[in-house]
């Protein structure tokens, strides 16, 4: 049964996805802004079968508005100038968990990194959370929510 439902997890999600929001949350429940990326970035996702392609990029990137962080919270990628792409395999384990391993990445620190996702798809909605770190180590669950373009 639980192939039956990886598979058909897979058929709901393949698609392309555009970023609705993106929110950090501490463990009090309050807000946390990223930095790298802002308040309300822009993105976009593609699953296939097997593979998937990410981007985000922060509404505004003028100089005087741009952070580049020194390094990523765990379980997380690092933004340059605003902006973050990767792509690469992914895999469906317990309950709609998701591994993303990573082949290509803007920072190349992220390369060959494996990094764990809470998925749930609920028709033309896609739901996605991890639990990572603010630059400064505080612990936040990032809670994407995503509309299906394609």
């Amino acid at each position: 049964m639980a192939g039956r439902s990886t598979e058909e997890l897979r058929d709901r999600l393949a698609g392309t996805w555009w970023l609705v929001s993106r929110i950090d949350r501490a463990g009090d429940g309050t807000i946390r802004q990223d930095p790298a990326l802002g308040s309300d970035p822009l993105g976009i996702l593609t699953y296939t079968r097997d593979r998937f392609a990410a981007q985000f990029m922060k509404r505004d990137r003028s100089s005087a508005n741009t952070v580049d962080p020194a390094g990523s919270g765990r379980n997380n990628t690092s933004a340059v100038g605003g902006y973050d792409a990767y792509f690469g395999q992914y895999r469906i384990g317990e309950e709609g968990q998701v591994m993303h391993r990573l082949e290509g990445a803007l920072t190349a620190a992220n390369v060959g990194q494996e990094f764990a996702r809470g998925l749930h798809v609920d028709g033309d909605k896609l739901t996605i959370v991890l639990e990572t770190a603010t630059q400064e180590g505080e612990p936040v669950t990032r809670t994407l929510t995503w509309d299906r373009i394609g």
